[in-house]
């Protein structure tokens, strides 16, 4: 249906931005009653943005046909629009500069990373919207260069991201400070509690509009699972990127030093490739965004944080290189893609640890998603000589008479079928190359049919396991360390970037474990485990384990159970009798002695004294003499002769007064 009539200014903007017919969300908050507070969720994508900038314009313009078609006074701000981000401030700012440029709205941007005395400088000048982060808003309230005596309305876009990043005092502060009588429009894609809790704090008889759908992904968004190894998710995006060749691509990576790599490999195999991070400076951010929308750049490795509210152009693909934390991240992250009725594919690369993580993720969102393996090299190609083909540069009429003139030349010295290859050959330079990724599913296919994807014969599997053509290597690593092949197989996939049927049968010992490689992958194995660091692991070359040599412990084959075991068979009447019990030394030296009498018991120890007789053989007892003491010899001063005491005091010690003495 077209849009409703609105403000003649809003009209015109809408039609030049070729807007015919309003999204489900627009439609729901211009058919609201004018005036109210709107409580408002809606999923990504779905045109928030211009349905509050068409819900403030009763506010900012007056009601429909009656108020003004422009605004006159740009003094204090009467709209105050809060973003989470500042990717997602700058784009609101832009929709509604387009929005309301023909109504002579001034639109004022305060977000972090900006200069802020520019900032204060344009809200001097008057504004009437004002769109910012909330730290930076109650900066410029504090220092009092923002005006909020004049508010009408406030609008909180991403509410619920606002509050996950801890923006709920800044949140606070800023609606405290604005006027009781206004209108407040919150948007958000979820409702959780905390979000109904501040709708019920500042809201007035809000009107509830919920445009989502009850357990059904976006419409708009394809989902696809690709199977990798766990050491070839790189190799996977690759491919992936090559495979649908979107015009823009976002993939989503979960921490900075990820995206660090990830960018530095892509951008080494060929890919037009920027990173976002929230290590980089506003500016670094603004020119990678900027290389995006003017096409410089194909491909953009963000964290989920540096992602919050972009909106990228002709954005058709996104991969998660590593899977999101939770159902809501998943949405997030796809939810980038398939806007504004575009469609859009979200791929998620999945290794073989993490299916069952993603198989319940999918389930709890209800998205029903397409498993297959990562496209192969000639699917690839394949699908590149369909893309040359149906290339409109080839069918296009040329209009340029010197190209034609160019074109005849060459006809004269080559043939068509040179000039072609050397066109096809142009074309291919431009495109990275694809990767050769393992699947373990079309593997196990050729291993059941004989026939791989290429219609060629392929030998089973199970010759690794029969002791086919193998090398042995060693890792120090053994039952002294606890080493479990739960771990160890994963292990030495990483270190050796090889896959698990490319690791033969596995013998743990005391202090170190062997374990076997295929031929094929020898060399791939050699290389990376030379390359690689091993925090502390070492793989080196090793020898069969020889009969002698017995793990610590058999993992190839169950111990059998006790309750297993047969039972002995009974001893049959024609065996010979057994032999008759002797005691043992010792037991016959234990029963001599209980069986001798008693001895005497000894008497108890009785003190000697001068009548107590000695006992024979003894000495008769003689009391010691007691040792004479010293004679008592008088101190000095007191003997006769010696000089009396005259009562006067040692040098320095205070005489004695006695204990009575006063003064």
């Amino acid at each position: 249906m077209p849009f409703p009539a609105s403000h003649p200014a809003l009209d015109r903007a809408l039609s030049e931005r070729g807007y015919d017919e309003p999204t489900p969300v627009q439609s729901a908050v211009l058919e609201a009653e004018v005036g109210r507070d709107l409580l408002v969720s809606a999923q990504t994508g779905s045109g928030k943005t211009v349905a509050f900038g068409l819900a403030l314009a009763t506010t900012l313009l007056g009601p429909v046909g009656e108020g003004a078609d422009r605004i006159e006074d740009n003094g204090a701000p009467a709209a105050l629009v809060i973003a989470p981000t500042r990717e997602l401030a700058l784009q609101v700012s832009k929709e509604l500069e387009w929005l309301y440029g023909k109504a002579g709205a001034r639109i004022a941007t305060c977000v972090g990373g900006m200069d802020p005395r520019a900032e204060r400088r344009v809200l001097e000048r008057g504004a009437a919207i004002v769109v910012g982060t909330p730290g930076r808003l109650k900066d410029h309230l504090e220092r009092g260069a923002l005006d909020l005596s004049q508010l009408k309305a406030v609008v909180l876009d991403e509410a619920d991201e606002m509050l996950d990043m801890g923006f709920s005092e800044d949140l606070t502060f800023l609606l405290d400070a604005a006027p009781a009588q206004r209108r407040t429009l919150l948007f958000s894609a979820t409702l959780a509690r905390d979000i109904v809790d501040l709708a019920r704090t500042y809201q007035r008889d809000a009107i509830r509009i919920d445009t989502t759908q009850k357990n059904a992904p976006h419409g708009d968004i394809e989902y696809r699972c690709i199977r990798v190894a766990p050491n070839e998710v790189e190799l996977g995006v690759v491919n992936v990127l090559r495979w649908f060749e979107a015009p823009g691509a976002l993939v989503f990576a979960n921490t900075r030093e990820r995206v660090k790599h990830l960018t530095s490999s892509l951008r080494e195999r060929g890919f037009s490739v920027v990173g976002l991070s929230g290590e980089l400076t506003q500016s670094q951010r603004s020119e990678a965004l900027q290389a995006l929308r003017d096409g410089h750049a194909r491909v953009c490795v963000a964290t989920d944080v540096a992602a919050r509210g972009l909106d990228l152009p002709d954005l058709g693909l996104v991969i998660h290189a590593e899977i999101p934390v939770n159902k809501a991240g998943l949405l997030h992250r796809s939810g980038r893609t398939g806007r504004a009725g575009k469609k859009g594919v979200s791929v998620l690369m999945v290794s073989y640890t993490r299916r069952r993580k993603v198989e319940l993720m999918l389930q709890s969102a209800a998205i029903k998603a397409e498993w297959q393996g990562p496209p192969t090299v000639e699917m690839i190609l394949e699908k590149d000589r369909e893309r040359l083909l149906a290339d409109p540069a080839l069918t296009a009429p040329v209009e340029d008479e010197e190209a034609l003139a160019l074109g005849k030349l060459l006809l004269e010295r080559s043939t068509p079928e040179q000039i072609a290859a050397s066109l096809i050959r142009l074309y291919r330079q431009k495109l990275p190359a694809p990767e050769d990724v393992y699947d373990d599913d079309r593997m196990k296919r050729a291993q059941a049919t004989g026939v791989n994807d290429r219609g060629q014969k392929e030998g089973p599997l199970t010759d690794f396991a029969r002791g086919g053509d193998m090398v042995w290597f060693r890792i120090n690593v053994g039952r002294d360390k606890n080493a479990d092949p739960k771990w160890l197989l994963p292990t030495i996939c990483r270190l050796g970037h090889v896959t698990k049927p490319d690791v033969g049968s596995i013998k743990i010992f005391e202090r170190e474990t062997k374990f076997e490689i295929t031929r094929a992958a020898e060399a791939r194995f050699r290389a990376a485990i030379a390359a690689s660091t091993g925090d502390g692991v070492t793989v080196s070359d090793a020898v069969a384990p020889g009969p002698s040599e017995r793990p610590a412990r058999r993992f190839d084959k169950p111990m059998r159970p006790d309750g297993d075991r047969p039972a002995r068979p009974p001893r049959t009447e024609g065996a010979p009798p057994k032999k008759p019990w002797t005691p043992r030394p010792a037991e016959a030296a234990e029963a001599a002695a209980a069986s001798a009498p008693a001895a005497e018991a000894r008497p108890k120890w009785v003190k000697r004294t001068r009548d107590t007789p000695s006992p024979e053989g003894k000495k008769p007892w003689v009391e010691k003499p007691r040792s004479a003491k010293k004679p008592w010899v008088a101190k000095p001063g007191t003997a006769a002769g010696d000089r009396p005491w005259t009562g006067k005091p040692k040098p320095g010690a205070k005489p004695y007064k006695g204990k009575n003495a006063r003064g």
